[in-house]
């Protein structure tokens, strides 16, 4: 598949422009300027811009195809203007139409920051991935083709990244059946790889991204395989975003203790632990918390002999639970690589 910034991309956006330059074009591109100056004139709605282009793309569709300039052209030169058309138009209505709403940037939030936690502690065998597909080469390959959908604003060239990313897995998955003498497994094992390879390229405002490409793509063109890698991709996010145990292959109370030590991890990366000053915030931080949460631990100052059989079962139940926040507290203290001694000094000298 050609990349986005490939010659043969180029060639079609140039291309077009070319050719609009040209007096004879003159009718096709006042109807382009009319149809965004009616635009502008609109409120913004997502939905409402989708259906508006994909009329204006199927009226220039018919009205190049008829036109003296591509009178001789073959059904690739037709489809080359098309794509520079589309292009163009969504370059112009970039601002306008990605990342629409508040709505849209808070479904981005959301999908970033629950990979931002996944991230910590999902490995392949969550996913049920087999070791023999395990390639942490192709991998990155495919992570780094769909980090690259911000770098582009036209839904076909950001389509591309994510169609490069399935295809690297679409190929290791045929070099491994061919290499090992398996069965292709199709959808059963390329969604759980597309999965891990999605949380850990962590794609820029991926819930965004896949949006605009359904309402801005030519529909005609969102067709057979270019369909099926985007209703993968679209359901990789809908995974992420209803995660539980039961999806990751874990008890459900083993995975809200994954998600409560991540996030505890990534609340003190943000705070910058590994400074003196962010050691000294994240901690000022926890001692608050602990002194605010001083009534739920009312036998500090109590004597054993002095407590009554229901007070050493609570007792007994507050200990229970400072222990699991104990060591769920060290896990995410190793993982950051943090000294516990010097922790607990620097609460002592706050």
């Amino acid at each position: 598949m050609e990349s986005p910034t490939s010659a043969a991309s180029r060639v079609d956006f140039y291309g077009f422009l070319d050719r609009m330059r040209r007096p004879e074009a003159a009718g096709l591109f006042r109807s382009i300027k009319s149809f965004l100056a009616s635009l502008s004139l609109e409120e913004p709605s997502a939905e409402a811009d989708g259906a508006r282009v994909q009329a204006f793309f199927a009226e220039m569709e018919a009205a190049i195809r008829g036109h003296p300039l591509w009178a001789d052209a073959t059904h690739q030169e037709i489809d080359h203007a098309l794509e520079g058309l589309e292009k163009y138009i969504m370059t112009k209505l970039f601002d306008r139409t990605f990342v629409a709403s508040p709505e849209d940037a808070a479904a981005d939030a959301e999908v970033s920051d629950k990979i931002g936690l996944l991230q910590r502690f999902v490995r392949p065998h969550h996913l049920d991935i087999p070791k023999v597909l395990n390639n942490e080469a192709s991998w990155l390959i495919a992570v780094k083709e769909l980090q690259k959908i911000n770098s582009f604003k036209s839904p076909w060239e950001k389509l591309l990244c994510m169609m490069s990313c399935c295809q690297v897995i679409n190929n290791l998955l045929l070099n491994v059946s061919m290499t090992n003498d398996r069965t292709p497994s199709g959808a059963d094992e390329f969604l759980p790889i597309l999965i891990y390879i999605t949380i850990k390229a962590n794609p820029p405002q991926l819930h965004s991204n896949l949006k605009f490409v359904q309402l801005f793509r030519r529909e005609t063109k969102l067709v057979s395989e270019v369909e099926y890698y985007l209703t993968n991709l679209i359901s990789a996010k809908m995974f992420i975003i209803n995660v539980n145990g039961h999806s990751l292959s874990m008890e459900e109370s083993e995975f809200q203790k994954h998600m409560e030590s991540a996030t505890l991890g990534t609340q003190m990366s943000v705070a910058g632990p590994s400074s003196p000053q962010g050691l000294a915030t994240s901690t000022r931080g926890l001692q608050k918390q602990i002194d605010a949460e001083g009534s739920r631990f009312p036998f500090m100052d109590s004597e054993t002999e002095n407590l009554t059989p229901a007070e050493l079962k609570q007792l007994h139940g507050l200990y229970r639970k400072t222990v699991s926040r104990y060591t769920l507290l060290s896990k995410a203290l190793r993982k950051l690589s943090i000294d516990e001694d010097q922790l607990l000094a620097s609460v002592d000298d706050s």
